[in-house]
């Protein structure tokens, strides 16, 4: 009867640790998506931006609007999301700008 009593407080501790590790991995996430004092995040140089917008934007049938936009995007954010399309979460200043619409400005 007396292992059953310390069954709650095991639980308790358990739940408390969970708690704070998903306390920590949030605020980490808020600080990877953190823009620097000039407005800009990323790790790509300006003089990147050309070769990660090709490959972006290799497989679309609208390369020079495609390259026009994602070179602007870039220049701006210093980051292009991997792949060809989507994957936007990887580059939250390239996700986030929209345009007057609503929509969004970076392919």
């Amino acid at each position: 009867m007396g292992r059953l009593s310390c069954i709650p407080t095991v639980l308790f501790v358990i739940l408390a640790l969970i708690f704070a590790i998903d306390i920590a991995l949030a605020q980490k996430d808020q600080n990877a998506g953190a823009i620097d004092p000039k407005g800009e995040q990323g790790s790509l140089r300006s003089e990147d931006c050309p070769e990660a917008c090709k490959y972006r934007c290799s497989t679309t049938s609208h390369k020079k609007p495609c390259m026009f936009f994602c070179k602007k995007c870039c220049a701006k954010c210093l980051c292009v999301p991997s792949g060809t399309y989507g994957h936007k979460e990887e580059c939250p200043c390239y996700n986030n700008w929209k345009t007057k619409e609503g929509g969004p400005k970076c392919p």
